[in-house]
């Protein structure tokens, strides 16, 4: 890459992480009829039986991808699908999302075309009409991509007028297809979707509606203290929740009995409490939690207080009376940012306190009187298993790892290497 991407990618707070892009719609026409338009999506998605269980991340392209078909761009579309480790692999073929995108694109012709990245594929996009597609099978199969290798790169760069990220949930990696290839275009844009993405998390985090409330979540704290540090300064009110509540439980000198803790990280959950009061921010830990005797559906379960956890038991969700704290936080607040779940949902009996956060926080948004914006990997998951939608709720994130790094401050490397709107230059 040139110095000034490497530049670019090394940058932390002294850009703004939610600093807005040139999208697609910034470009005349004339931009992309006719032009090699080459996107990259996030097309990582479920697939069982040869077929994809879940199409959330192909509905949420189409927008873009739909844009270009209909201005007569040549689109060719990078994307992935699993970890195959730099070497072709048919168990993580792109087949099955090809097929399911015909079926969503019906009278647009497309073609799936097989890698290495060589002449064959030069040739195929010379020969393709404007306003068809174009899929290269999975961008991993390639040795380079992960490695951002530069002749990857200026090959693949050499194929596009134009370039278009649209995948939020792999913009938190520096590889060719989201960072490296954009040495080699003259134009690189963002799509509606990381527009979108980006818009919603700069509506919160750069000047939100009052009171703001944050709820996070997960396993471990390791993987949260870079959000915790970057939101306290801006929420007026912060839940904990999940497997990491017992890390602060412990740092307080109480008993969690099995309960998953981290026991590096008790100086850290200790040092976010005192930011918290420094700061004069409510951090809400839970105050009662369900415990079980067996980490299964089938374990015996009681509500006890935090700082009476039994010896031999683990705390699994979140317990009642701060459930219901929280759910008045949420009925005051304004603005409302969730990454990570409150229990461990994937067990029907541990799911309560998660599904019944999500219902409120659901309520409220349809009520118009909340901007809720849901991130994190598991985040699809929960809303699901709370009987809700996408729709249900102001913003649904298609990025666990990015949504976490956008929380925690950071500068995407794939939105970094984006042109700017002339605004914001």
């Amino acid at each position: 890459m040139t110095d000034a991407s490497t530049q670019a990618l090394t940058q932390t707070m002294t850009q703004a992480p939610t600093k807005q892009k040139r999208c697609i719609s910034d470009l005349p026409d004339d931009a992309l009829n006719g032009r090699r338009v080459m996107v990259r999506c996030d097309f990582n998605v479920p697939v069982e039986a040869g077929e994809v269980v879940s199409d959330h991340r192909l509905r949420a392209c189409l927008p873009t991808l739909e844009y270009l078909l209909e201005r007569h761009a040549k689109v060719i579309i990078l994307t992935h699908r699993g970890r195959p480790k730099g070497q072709v692999d048919e168990a993580f073929s792109l087949q099955p999302v090809f097929k399911h995108l015909q079926g969503l694109l019906p009278k647009t012709p497309m073609k799936l075309i097989d890698l290495p990245v060589g002449d064959h594929i030069a040739q195929a996009i010379d020969q393709a009409e404007p306003g068809s597609l174009l899929m290269l099978e999975n961008i991993r199969f390639e040795p380079g991509e992960t490695k951002n290798d530069a002749d990857l790169a200026k090959k693949l760069g050499a194929m596009a007028d134009v370039y278009v990220n649209d995948a939020f949930g792999t913009s938190h990696r520096a590889h060719v297809s989201t960072a490296g290839i954009t040495d080699y275009v003259p134009i690189k844009v963002a799509g509606f979707l990381l527009n979108r993405e980006l818009s919603r998390f700069a509506q919160l985090l750069d000047n939100p509606p009052r009171p703001f409330v944050a709820i996070i979540g997960g396993s471990k704290i390791s993987t949260k203290i870079g959000v915790l540090n970057n939101l306290l300064p801006v929420v007026d009110q912060l839940i904990v929740g999940g497997g990491m509540t017992y890390t602060f439980l412990k740092a307080q000198g109480l008993g969690i009995g099995n309960s998953i803790v981290e026991t590096d990280q008790l100086d850290v959950a200790r040092a976010a409490m005192d930011q918290a009061q420094a700061l004069g921010k409510t951090l809400v830990i839970p105050s009662d939690v369900v415990v079980a005797d067996a980490f299964n559906a089938e374990a015996n379960t009681q509500v006890v207080p935090a700082n009476a956890i039994p010896d031999g038991w683990e705390g699994v969700d979140t317990g009642p009376d701060t459930i219901a704290q929280a759910i008045q936080l949420i009925q005051q607040a304004k603005a409302l940012v969730w990454n990570g779940p409150v229990g461990v949902f994937e067990i029907e009996p541990f799911a309560t306190g998660t599904v019944t956060l999500a219902q409120a926080v659901a309520e409220q948004t349809r009520a118009g009187k909340l901007i809720s914006v849901l991130g994190g990997g598991d985040t699809e998951a929960a809303i699901a298993t709370a009987g809700l939608s996408d729709d249900d709720f102001t913003h649904v994130s298609t990025g666990g790892g990015a949504s976490l790094e956008l929380l925690e401050g950071k500068v995407l490397p794939g939105v970094a290497v984006l042109e700017d709107r002339p605004d914001q230059a």
